[in-house]
């Protein structure tokens, strides 16, 4: 496929991909400093094809409050227990890399097209020694898999349109690297980055600038040095020396800029005081969990870890608290009054649709259903479905539909003709057919199986259903099966019956 390269990668400063380092906040830091690429931190493959992306429209909890992806600007991939595994926002759209971790070429296709429309391009990762990457064959594993390598960047490049880089380290001997090097030139990556030491090798390590200039003298695509932090870059002249003593196209800093992403200005760094307060501001501006906020300015404080303020960071926990250690108190007021009002504007415009959309024959309550009220593996669901088999009426009917704007559900339950819904959305299917369901219930004025509600004679019935079926196993009769599964099985099946929109 034709391939889409606006980067270059050549002349580029850039962010390396560092894991809980390389997260939207301080990537749009560097960029505001400098840098020209910016990479995010790993992300495993199947993690991401597990995830949702969601556009203006996901609620999310700020402090002690939601709001809505509209007030951030931004693209999440949202895993199944919701928490954003990948953000990115358009300031960062034509300059973001997205690295993955992955040791399987359809996987990682599926990820790529995931993605696609969000980032600059695909980084897959093969140079991280750590356990969590190398496991299952991925990072520096990949290594010693060469036909797995020319597999995996293969079927990149020829299914998508975005440049595919990868990051290696170097392998025991030179002639080896370089060899390797130029079977992954040949699968038409756009650029390829090189962590010069080995992956026994760590940071206090001398880098071998040698090799990575053997690699650059080798192929004819852009090599990107990485590795420099320890020996050479301290100041942004420093990335020039390191760039001529690999004779690489571009460099890639990891560590130096994690302790002061200043490092990309031309003019010099900034104090680590305003780098930290630049830092937080983007860190409050885009949700970042605080934890996440905390660890990247630990990694920036360093030595001063155990003054007076580096003590009140470590004891932080949340972002208001991290804000008031920096002395930002007032921006973090400010910036939830903001989200505040945007938020009231918000759910203002929901309530106005909600109610064009209002059938006034349907019965309205505002219900949710909690599970902790009720006994375990008893649900109003359940004694619906029981009471309309005593009555002999046809079993309860939910029609549920999802809103786009944020993504919640509100499900409308059929009963003797008559429909009932709560006017509380929920978070997932269930949980709206359950509201839906109590709705009806106590509109009938019929019990719904809450612990309060005394005795519970669903659960009684299913115990002598029960104690039935287990006298008449002992006396070797054949065993019917007991009511309350047959009607888990139908309120199963009313669970998939009806498409989510």
């Amino acid at each position: 496929m034709t391939v889409d390269t606006p980067l270059g990668f050549r002349g580029k400063s850039i962010l390396a991909p560092m894991v809980r380092v390389g997260t939207l906040p301080m990537r749009l830091l560097a960029l505001d400093y400098g840098a020209d690429i910016v990479y995010c931190e790993e992300l495993i493959d199947i993690k991401m094809l597990q995830c949702k992306r969601v556009v203006n429209g996901k609620i999310f909890c700020f402090a002690c409050f939601s709001f809505h992806i509209d007030v951030l600007d931004t693209v999440d991939f949202v895993a199944p227990n919701e928490r954003v595994v990948f953000r990115t926002c358009e300031r960062e759209r034509h300059c973001v890399i997205f690295q993955m971790g992955s040791a399987d070429a359809e996987r990682a296709l599926a990820v790529a097209k995931l993605i696609e429309s969000d980032v600059a391009g695909i980084d897959i990762n093969m140079g991280c020694p750590k356990e969590y990457s190398t496991k299952g064959g991925m990072g520096a594993a990949l290594l010693s898999d060469p036909d797995k390598i020319e597999s995996i960047l293969t079927t990149l490049v020829k299914g998508i349109c975005k440049p595919i880089t990868c990051k290696i380290r170097i392998l025991p001997s030179v002639e080896d690297t370089v060899n390797l090097v130029k079977r992954i030139e040949k699968t038409g990556v756009a650029a390829i980055a090189v962590h010069g030491r080995n992956k026994e090798e760590r940071p206090q390590h001398p880098v071998h600038c040698d090799v990575i200039k053997a690699i650059s003298e080798a192929v004819s695509i852009p090599v990107i040095a990485n590795g420099g932090s320890h020996d050479f870059i301290k100041e942004y002249m420093d990335i020039e020396t390191f760039q001529k003593a690999t004779g690489a196209s571009s460099v890639m800093i990891a560590r130096a800029a994690m302790w002061n992403p200043s490092i990309f200005r031309k003019e010099g760094l900034f104090p680590l005081k305003k780098v930290m307060q630049d830092y937080i501001k983007y860190a409050v501006r885009y949700d970042n969990h605080y934890t996440n906020t905390k660890y990247c300015l630990c990694q920036m404080l360093r030595e001063q870890l155990e003054t007076t303020q580096g003590k009140k960071l470590h004891a932080a926990q949340s972002a208001q608290e991290i804000c008031e250690v920096f002395e930002m108190a007032d921006f973090y007021e400010e910036t939830t009054a903001v989200f505040t009002a945007k938020k009231a504007s918000l759910e203002t415009n929901i309530q106005d649709e909600d109610d064009q959309m209002d059938d006034p024959d349907v019965i309205k309550m505002a219900v949710r259903f909690d599970k902790r009220e009720y006994p375990p593996q008893i649900t109003p669901k359940m004694y619906l479905l029981e009471w309309c088999r005593k009555e002999k009426h046809p079993q309860p009917v939910y029609e549920t539909i999802q809103r786009p704007l944020d993504r919640l559900f509100c499900s409308v339950v059929t009963v003797a003709e008559q429909k009932y819904k709560s006017t509380l959305w929920d978070k997932s299917k269930k949980l709206a057919e359950q509201a839906a369901a109590i709705v009806c219930l106590r509109t009938l004025g019929i019990p719904e199986g809450k612990l309060c509600e005394g005795e519970n004679h669903l659960i009684n019935k299913r115990r002598r259903e029960d104690q039935e079926r287990l006298n008449d196993r002992d006396r070797g009769d054949d065993v019917a099966e007991p009511s309350h599964k047959k009607a888990n099985f139908i309120e199963g099946a009313s669970d998939t019956s009806v498409p989510e929109m």
